[in-house]
């Protein structure tokens, strides 16, 4: 491999690595010419265990003949020493926005190990499970008891990314959504299947390029007609007619991430976001 389009990409944290993984996958996606090797090091909470990335950390370096990066959310100075002689381009995420953040508040940050994970809210938490729990017991038309409480009920054809839009809102937002697969017995009147009538309010649509659909289905049930390009174009086809006569608003979920898609139907449908 190229060493110079190819890198070492470690995060570093003395808890579970989220938060440097969240950053550092930000900042990397912006070096689109750049292959990264990427390596998650949790819990690294002591010297010791320090040197211990520390050795992989160069020994990865060695291999590549390049330094690797290192994305750190270490709170102990001792720990985050340790690693910053790494033979790497170390980042510390948390002192680029800590120094300056003490400086204009006038106060010193809580040197606390996990502070950003902690379940320091109990209602906040139980909403998260409670969500999650939501999303899981409506998922894909299983159930359509108890819509009224849901917040939003995603529509599409089957296999366009509906379940996994659920779960990411459930979980990053407290948000209990349901979804219901749209088949082609809905599309013969081009009318509303009757449970999700009274909840129109409440739908909010998902399409797909036909083509990415055959992909995917065919990974599920290949050579069938479930995944037929030509079924699939129809079933995308009349979904999004049906959609557009019944004004649902939708999104193509085609070149978006699961990330993007949630935040933009959390926007433009209104929702409130019940945790943080």
């Amino acid at each position: 491999m190229n060493a110079a389009l190819t890198r070492h990409a470690f995060f570093v944290s003395d808890r579970t690595g989220i938060t440097a993984e969240m950053l550092g996958h930000s900042l990397l996606a912006q070096f689109e010419d750049v292959t990264f090797k990427e390596t998650t090091l949790p819990f690294v909470d002591s010297a010791e265990r320090a040197r211990e990335a520390v050795a992989r950390i160069n020994a990865a370096g060695h291999a590549d003949g390049a330094r690797p990066l290192v994305f750190s959310t270490l709170v102990d100075p001792e720990v985050s020493g340790v690693i910053a002689g790494a033979d790497a381009l170390y980042l510390d995420c948390f002192q680029v926005f800590i120094s300056p953040m003490e400086r204009e508040l006038g106060v010193s940050h809580s040197l606390e190990i996990g502070r950003s994970h902690r379940v320091k809210d109990t209602h906040d938490y139980h909403s998260r499970i409670e969500a999650v729990n939501f999303v899981l017991a409506h998922d894909d038309g299983v159930s359509t008891k108890e819509l009224r409480e849901a917040d939003i009920i995603l529509v599409g054809v089957s296999r366009c990314g509906k379940t996994p839009t659920c779960l990411y809102m459930g979980l990053q937002y407290g948000i209990r959504a349901a979804n219901y697969p749209l088949i082609p017995e809905d599309f013969q009147d081009q009318r509303l299947p009757a449970s999700l009538e009274p909840w129109r309010a409440k739908l909010f649509g998902l399409t797909i390029f036909p083509e990415r659909l055959a992909q995917i289905r065919h990974e599920r049930r290949p050579n069938s007609q479930y995944a037929n390009p030509e079924n699939c174009a129809f079933e995308v086809e009349r979904a999004e007619r049906l959609m557009r006569s019944q004004r649902i608003p939708f999104l193509d979920t085609t070149h978006r991430s699961i990330e993007e898609l949630a935040a933009t139907i959390v926007h433009q449908a209104g929702l409130k976001r019940h945790i943080f």
